[in-house]
């Protein structure tokens, strides 16, 4: 076990609490980074000012660099430090907060889930895309084709995707800044109209941070809906709470988004350690979330946890800006599922080959 396989594995979490049992920020000498598992040193890796998303040398990853895919990567705000972030965020965060939660929920309802594996399937990645798209103004038909394209950009954000998955991906990344710009140029919903009235740059890092939208849905939303069916079949007793109370605790016990990383621009001191100029460091969300000193009973499921406080989401200035849409869209296809007679006793799952995301993918005992 790692701190990288660990995303993946069947029960990670005796394992980070080994870890923080050895210390808040310890150096893994076998993955050459520094690993952040306590709640502390989480926080103060978030905060710092010195740990940037992305390396100094390599804003972009070289292997995507030369194609369009890479162009969308180089503006994407979670992508950036400064203005490059700032600048977008403050478009799309407050106008994402002033959705109409009963709009998400209709356009949920209206999605087909059929009760099996391929039900589930596209329940968990390509509804979630499409309610987004459908926010944004395209018609169901384009919300399909931006959710089957997002899937093929997505793929080149980790790295463990391969030559022909990311030559798709430069495709897909084309042919969704096409979508964008068609729909730029029309009559489109309030949710489009609100960014654009707050955006401040130009066209085409606005039109990178609306694929980011769509981008950041896919996956992340994925495990959300997926661990929280998980978390239903282990614990029956909980299928008559409030999903919204379910999905709270959820995100902070089982998180689809493990860990990230932060890599240091100059050395510095972060919880009592110093760390240089170039160091990696993997923050284990996963593991702060069951640090004792943050949430207390931390690897007891409770739905309703008097004041839960969770890292899923990121922390700081890069905090996920779409936490609120993203669970709202998570609860409402998790009621649609079960409401379609999808039999939790009779899943069994593996998770998506990832390095920070713990995504299942479903089949049905016996199929």
């Amino acid at each position: 076990m790692d701190p990288i396989i660990a995303a993946t594995h069947a029960d990670p979490y005796p394992y980070y609490a080994e870890l923080r049992a050895q210390g808040g920020l310890t150096f893994h000498h076998g993955l050459k980074l520094w690993v952040a598992s306590s709640a502390r040193a989480v926080c103060a890796v978030l905060a710092h000012a010195d740990c940037r998303v992305r390396p100094l040398q390599e804003p972009i990853p070289k292997t995507i660099a030369d194609g369009m895919a890479g162009q969308v990567f180089g503006q994407l705000m979670r992508m950036n430090d400064g203005e490059r972030q700032r600048c977008p965020r403050s478009a799309i965060e407050p106008s994402i907060q002033l959705i109409d939660l009963d709009t998400v929920r209709a356009l949920v309802n209206t999605r087909l889930i059929s009760p099996d594996a391929d039900g589930l399937y596209k329940a968990m990645f390509r509804s979630p895309v499409c309610v987004v798209a459908a926010l944004l103004g395209f018609s169901p038909a384009q919300c399909r084709a931006i959710s089957e394209l997002t899937a093929d950009f997505s793929a080149c954000l980790s790295p463990l995707s391969n030559e022909l998955q990311r030559a798709a991906a430069h495709v897909a990344a084309e042919q969704l800044r096409g979508y964008f710009i068609e729909l730029l140029a029309e009559t489109h919903g309030d949710l489009l109209k609100a960014i654009e009235q707050r955006f401040a740059g130009n066209e085409e890092t606005l039109i990178a941070n609306l694929i980011g939208l769509c981008s950041q849905t896919f996956e992340a939303t994925a495990g959300l809906i997926g661990n929280a069916l998980i978390a239903l079949q282990r614990q029956p007793q909980w299928r008559d709470v409030p999903l919204e109370r379910v999905l709270a605790e959820v995100q902070r016990f089982d998180p689809s988004v493990q860990n990230t990383r932060r890599f240091v621009a100059q050395t510095c001191e972060i919880d009592g350690m110093r760390v240089e100029a170039g160091d990696v460091i993997l923050v284990l969300l996963a593991s702060a979330n069951r640090d004792p000193l943050l949430n207390e009973a931390p690897d007891t499921f409770l739905p309703d946890r008097p004041n839960r406080r969770s890292f899923s989401f990121g922390s700081g200035v890069h905090e996920c800006p779409g936490q609120r849409l993203a669970m709202e869209i998570a609860g409402a296809t998790v009621r649609e599922i079960l409401e379609h007679g999808v039999k939790l006793e009779q899943l069994t799952w593996h998770y998506r080959p990832s390095l920070n995301g713990r995504i299942p993918m479903f089949s049905f005992v016996g199929a």
